[in-house]
């Protein structure tokens, strides 16, 4: 959009108004660069003949997915996988929760690492948005075609958010302090990396070992714990605790559904999420 409206992409417009998750649009392109709209819900307002509105969950039953979820993260994820041609490369803006949730979450990050070469992972610094606390990543990752054997043979995740504080106005984040990143990413050569303090890699095997195969890694000591002066400011940390509370209701929710008796007295087995506002 921003390219668009600075002149960047000709006289026809490529903007259309719908919900770009509703089916595969069939455009595929080499370079997806993209910052989903956050929140973990995805959901329609329905207004009734009271005029009251109520929201409910919206999923998305489709063929090219890997999970059938309401996690809006979750399905921008596999929808990027879907517009990306084959050896086609995305870039992908995505808040911590998709790293670890577990149910369709783990779902979608085993067939991510199986079925595309998942290979950086970036830890971005709080304060470098708007909303407060808010914890985020980049994910780089490259489609492939189909394969009997996982096309992510290691995943190297930089982090640049331990013992690192932005903010908008006094410290933003300047290019130059992504220049580190860079030079470990080394875009000329991506097989031929080295590991730092700052930067570290991880074998597939040992990445589906992990518990709900979490992608959430983290190895530098993070002084801010240590040392009462350097606590996060009380909004954030307000906001990780409900971010963890949060998680933790929807582990919760995705059990009993999967336990719940149905209409018939019968214990069905099947896999969604229920999300929490």
């Amino acid at each position: 959009m921003n390219l668009y409206l600075h002149g960047i992409g000709g006289e026809e417009s490529p903007v259309t108004v719908g919900d770009s998750l509703i089916s595969d649009p069939g455009n595929r392109f080499d370079i997806v660069l993209t910052n989903p709209p956050f929140g973990k819900k995805s959901s329609v307002t329905i207004v009734n003949d009271e005029g009251k509105a109520d929201k409910e969950s919206l999923t998305y039953e489709r063929e090219d997915f890997w999970a059938t979820t309401s996690n809006k993260q979750l399905n921008f994820l596999q929808h990027i996988k879907t517009l990306l041609k084959i050896n086609g490369s995305a870039a992908v803006v995505l808040p911590d929760n998709v790293l670890f949730e577990g149910g369709a979450g783990e779902t979608v990050r085993k067939k991510l690492l199986q079925e595309v070469d998942a290979h950086t992972l970036l830890r971005l610094p709080t304060g470098i948005f708007y909303a407060q606390g808010v914890k985020a990543n980049v994910l780089f990752f490259d489609r492939k075609p189909a394969s009997e054997h996982p096309w992510t043979e290691k995943l190297w995740i930089y982090d640049l958010r331990t013992n690192k504080h932005f903010t908008l106005k006094k410290n933003p984040l300047r290019f130059e302090d992504l220049q580190d990143f860079i030079a470990c990413y080394n875009p000329e050569n991506r097989h031929d990396r080295k590991e730092t303090e700052r930067f570290k890699c991880f074998a597939y095997d040992e990445l589906m070992q992990r518990d709900k195969v979490s992608l959430d890694i983290f190895w530098l000591r993070d002084e801010s714990l240590e040392e009462s002066e350097n606590l996060p400011e009380p909004d954030v940390i307000a906001a990780e605790i409900t971010e963890n509370l949060e998680a933790a209701l929807e582990q919760f929710a995705s059990i009993y559904e999967e336990i719940a008796p149905s209409e018939d007295g019968t214990t069905e087995e099947y896999e969604y999420v229920t999300q929490t506002d």
